[in-house]
């Protein structure tokens, strides 16, 4: 199916996309959606006959477990609404821990690589295709970015990604920014990639800015489309004319007219890199035949790796053997970064309260507490480390601080946490 030109719609620049002329469709992050009412700008789009596309984040593919059936229903339910012709979710896992590795499970709030063995490749097929089973249109899968490489892969990424393809028959988003981050952050060609992946069956095309810091590049969809990004996407227009390609930006949202010149020079170097005779075409047809289960101990051997991995990122363990350290420490420092920008996001109140000292506070309680249960619990937990230890000195913040606890802690026992709110706030009804 021909997608035309798109840009990743959010909130924040919903009138401004609206605004936009020459806009075929618009991607949404499926998360962000209810499963049954739709914001009412996409329902405006959709008037116009604007294809919505929705965008998963959450469901960790590449991870050890099979797929959550509450996730893939409520991705189901988003695609139903949205009359989407596909969906897609990232080739990453997202949480690791729990029953397969008998220890507490742990989330990294971001997508980190899976390892390119034949293990995870048959975690992966094995998952992809209950996700198949459970959504109502085709799934296509993104590669993502990295700052870390796993040690002693087997495949490359156009290997991995084509085995991929061979034995489920997923469609693929090719991401040519994270083409271009794993080029910088890991050594990887763009290029060889894409000559080894199947780019028939690129459903579309991500494109997205960043920025280099220390010789890392950071795939942060906050800066404007680097000329090596571009540079990537013209590669792959050389190859094959892709049914669709989007332009991402999720922060530091510029104005319309900028978005609009952006999308102008990804036209522009569409047009450059296409020729009569210089991309290949072709009809691609997803498969019907499950791929073979995963081999015995396959999940097993993952999960211990992907919690191994996890662990050190956010729990303060020991790296993994093999693994660079610096790259590690950047990762680290980047999730929790991630994890107070995100929390900040979904309860503003808490930086509101806390002033300038909500950043150092909340990365003083990340390094002891990992994420498990997704960022509005996180801020949560976040806030009751304060008033466990202490409290705020300001007893105006005080009092804010452990009413917001108390609005959104909902029932629970009575643990050592609820007792000393309690008692705080009776101290404070009799000041």
């Amino acid at each position: 199916m021909k997608l035309g030109i798109g840009i990743g719609w959010r909130p924040e620049i919903a009138a401004e996309v609206e605004a936009l002329t020459g806009i075929d469709w618009v991607e949404v992050v499926a998360e962000n959606l209810c499963a049954d009412h739709l914001p009412d700008s996409l329902v405006r789009l959709r008037e116009r006959g604007v294809t919505v596309v929705p965008h998963g984040v959450s469901l960790g593919l590449g991870g050890a477990e099979r797929p959550d059936a509450e996730r893939l229903a409520g991705l189901a339910a988003r695609a139903e609404l949205l009359g989407t012709p596909l969906v897609t979710e990232h080739i990453a896992f997202v949480r690791a821990g729990g029953p397969l590795t008998a220890s507490p499970r742990l989330e990294a709030g971001h997508l980190l690589p899976v390892p390119r063995t034949w293990d995870a490749l048959e975690v992966l097929c094995e998952n992809v295709a209950i996700a198949q089973d459970a959504l109502p249109v085709p799934l296509a899968l993104e590669n993502i970015a990295a700052l870390v490489s796993w040690p002693d892969e087997e495949l490359t990424e156009g290997q991995f990604l084509a085995e991929l393809v061979e034995r489920t028959g997923v469609r693929l988003l090719i991401d040519v920014a994270n083409l271009h981050t794993n080029h910088v952050n890991l050594g990887e060609d763009p290029a060889k990639a894409l000559d080894e992946l199947p780019v028939e069956a690129i459903a579309y095309v991500h494109v997205a800015g960043g920025v280099e810091k220390n010789g890392v590049w950071h795939d942060t969809h906050a800066h404007p489309v680097t000329a090596p990004v571009l540079d990537v996407l013209a590669e792959l227009r050389s190859r094959v004319d892709p049914p669709g390609v989007l332009l991402e930006r999720d922060d530091a949202f510029p104005p319309g007219a900028e978005l609009a010149a952006e999308l102008e020079t990804i036209r522009g170097t569409l047009r450059a890199a296409g020729g009569p005779s210089g991309a290949r075409t072709g009809t691609w047809t997803e498969t019907t035949a499950p791929p073979a289960p995963a081999r015995p101990g396959a999940r097993d051997r993952t999960a211990v790796a992907q919690t191994a991995l996890l662990s050190a990122l956010v729990a303060g363990t020991p790296a993994p053997e093999g693994f660079d350290h610096r790259r590690l420490r950047v990762q680290s420092r980047a999730l929790a970064a991630k994890r107070a920008d995100v929390v900040a996001k979904v309860a503003p109140e808490l930086p509101e309260i806390l002033g300038d000292g909500y950043r150092a506070a909340f990365l003083d309680y990340a390094r002891s507490r990992p994420m498990s249960d997704g960022y509005r619990r996180d801020a949560l937990h976040f806030v009751e480390r304060i008033l466990v230890h202490g409290g705020l000195p300001d007893p105006v913040a005080q009092r804010r601080l452990t009413h917001w606890w108390e609005d959104r802690s909902g029932p629970r026992p009575p643990g050592r946490t609820t007792r000393i709110v309690r008692a705080a706030r009776a101290v404070l009804a009799g000041k």
